[in-house]
């Protein structure tokens, strides 16, 4: 009985210690620029974030930033995790050589540090007219997620009986047909999880955002609000944390809603 108290009581101080920073910038949020007198505050003063926020989407064009994001998450996200999915079905279903060493092949790009990939991708983007576009940054951020989206889905894909497969090919079921009806609908979970990972991934990037971007109808809203950090001085950091604050509810939202699914694929995939 001592040895759980134990453990709730440092649960619970862990927790506060994390919600410490989550609740500061929330209070400074709310807090009038005017106001702001450089120490961050611990308690709600006057409310100020409707106007924070109205200078945030003002001076940086905020709201571009976050349809931008929009646009990259779930498109992004969504074709990685089909493009992983027919990989993963092909390695662990159909009959190639070496599926090891294509899971490996696949797999590998999530081993070497991103940095490494921003002089050569900055390059070629440069050179074919791909930097500064939309469809470049959807472009890298797709490539960029597969491994990881193939990882799990391999790894539940894995967990299917092949008796399911041997027997649909005995009623002549095409590897199409049998992807799309069998293994697809089975993978619903660990398809979520990988598009929830994805999407919270690619929302919260700022690398590859302020390195391949520019143009404000091109940037993420992470580089837009870098800009905005930029210029602190002029706005004041409660307007930055304002739009901080704003940036980070869609990904906290999906979560919620798709917690059970999430969850449920972790256990399937561990």
């Amino acid at each position: 009985m001592t040895g759980r108290t134990a453990r709730g009581v440092l649960v619970t101080l862990v927790s506060v210690l994390w919600l410490v920073p989550t609740w500061l910038v929330v209070v400074n949020a709310f807090t009038p620029a005017k106001e702001y007198t450089g120490s961050p505050r611990w308690w709600f003063a006057s409310p100020g974030l409707f106007a924070n926020l109205r200078t945030a989407f003002e001076s940086a064009d905020v709201g571009r930033g976050l349809l931008n994001t929009l646009v990259y998450a779930v498109i992004g996200a969504a074709v990685a995790v089909v493009i992983a999915a027919l990989a993963s079905f092909a390695v662990t279903v159909m009959p190639v050589r070496r599926p090891g060493l294509w899971f490996w092949f696949i797999f590998i790009g999530t081993v070497l540090p991103l940095q490494t990939f921003l002089s050569p991708l900055f390059s070629g983007y440069a050179s074919t007219g791909l930097y500064d576009t939309q469809y470049g940054m959807l472009l890298i951020y797709v490539a960029l997620t597969i491994p990881f989206a193939f990882f799990v889905n391999r790894n539940f894909m894995l967990t299917v009986p092949r008796e399911i497969s041997e027997a649909a090919q005995l009623d002549g079921v095409n590897w199409l047909s049998m992807f799309l009806r069998i293994h697809l609908p089975l993978a619903r979970n660990a398809l979520l999880a990988a598009f929830i990972f994805q999407f919270t991934w690619i929302w919260n990037d700022l690398l590859f955002g302020i390195t391949l971007s520019l143009s404000p109808n091109v940037r993420p809203v992470t580089a837009t609000l870098a800009d905005l950090n930029g210029s602190y001085a002029t706005v004041g950091p409660p307007v930055v944390l304002a739009g901080a604050l704003v940036a980070s509810v869609p990904t906290v939202v999906l979560f919620f809603i798709f917690q059970r699914f999430f969850v449920n694929s972790l256990r399937l995939t561990a």
